[in-house]
């Protein structure tokens, strides 16, 4: 069997790629709220979970070692570059960096902080004057922000999914769901019927996609 030491067992690697990509969440996300500091822990439990399979111990590669050593019987699984599962089960056979679920996990990744950070500046705008949050991403849907925190999951996964994370993210999905239903209740009640008008007509979480409709954020 393969020496697993030269692919994992990084551990150094493990908590520098968890605290720089927990510090980008942060950095765009900019939580201020116990609530907003709750969304961003369950995403950084998600990171450390998904970086600690990466880098430090293999745990879904031993656990379904025998089947995948069977089904896959020419691919060594304890090398860094197997653990791209995605890329190996649709036989991807080279670089897996630059195959067809690495390349669209990048989009999901970028895509789903780009939504934080256009998100938050709507937000943060719309605080400051004591108005609802109704332009940008918040023209389209009611929680682009939580949006975005999946999307960056979801990215994830493709690029290299495990058994913890992929039981984590379906939690993560009660969660988030659960928190955004309080938010909107509280949003009920501090803009009443601005935000009744508003939530009739803005989706959610699924964007329609017709023509445009920002609204500038009435003040109560």
């Amino acid at each position: 069997m393969t020496d697993t030491t030269q692919y994992y067992g990084l551990w150094s690697l493990v908590l520098i790629n968890s605290a720089l990509f927990i510090f980008f969440a942060f950095s765009f996300f900019k939580p201020r709220s116990r609530r907003d500091w709750r969304t961003l822990g369950l995403f950084s439990a998600f990171i450390v979970a998904l970086f600690t399979e990466m880098y430090g111990f293999p745990l879904t590669i031993y656990v379904l070692s025998g089947w995948l050593s069977k089904t896959f019987p020419s691919v060594n699984f304890l090398t860094h570059d197997s653990g791209h599962l995605l890329e190996v089960m649709f036989g991807w056979r080279s670089n897996p960096h630059f195959g067809p679920f690495h390349l669209l996990s990048a989009l999901f990744i970028g895509g789903g902080f780009w939504l934080l950070a256009a998100a938050w500046r709507v937000l943060y705008a719309a605080q400051a004057s004591g108005q609802l949050a109704t332009s940008g991403p918040y023209g389209r849907v009611r929680h682009p922000q939580y949006i975005g925190f999946v999307l960056i999951m979801v990215g994830f996964l493709l690029q290299w999914p495990t058994l913890i994370t992929l039981i984590m993210f379906p939690i993560l999905l009660v969660v988030y769901l659960r928190l955004a239903r309080r938010e909107e209740r509280d949003s009920a009640a501090a803009f009443g019927e601005v935000w009744t008008h508003y939530a009739r007509a803005t989706p959610a979480f699924f964007p329609r996609w017709r023509a445009g409709h920002d609204r500038a954020s009435p003040k109560v």
